[in-house]
């Protein structure tokens, strides 16, 4: 049997994530929002968003990226929630059988206020 090879992304938050006040916290979440609306407009984020009902409150995020895992890593070392320390990324290469996942294009949100709206 083929597979495809999906980079697998997990935002974690660190034990030692920095406390911010709610004006810091917004302003870091809109950069970060910003940035993978960035990535997804380049091509190198393919899908992505945020975690709810999971059993470890760390995991806030996951996302498949088109790039291998070693640029993966690099590209969200730079993301502005990561640089702050509040997330962490995991980055991992997710096999499924071959032609089983298809994604489409869509625009993602590039702030909370745009997220909200949905």
């Amino acid at each position: 049997m083929r597979f495809d090879h999906h980079t697998l992304v997990l935002l974690v938050r660190p034990p030692d994530a920095p406390e911010l006040s709610e004006a810091e916290a917004d302003a870091l979440q809109d950069a970060h929002l910003a940035f993978r609306a960035d990535l997804r407009d380049r091509g190198l984020l393919v899908a992505g968003g945020p975690l709810a009902d999971q059993d470890d409150e760390r995991l806030r995020g996951a996302s498949i990226m088109s790039v291998d895992p070693a640029t993966a890593r690099q590209l969200c070392a730079a993301d502005p929630a990561v640089r702050a320390g509040r997330l962490s990324v995991q980055v991992m290469t997710w096999m499924v059988p071959a032609g089983n996942i298809h994604f489409e294009a869509v625009r993602a949100p590039r702030s909370r206020s745009e997220a909200d709206a949905g």
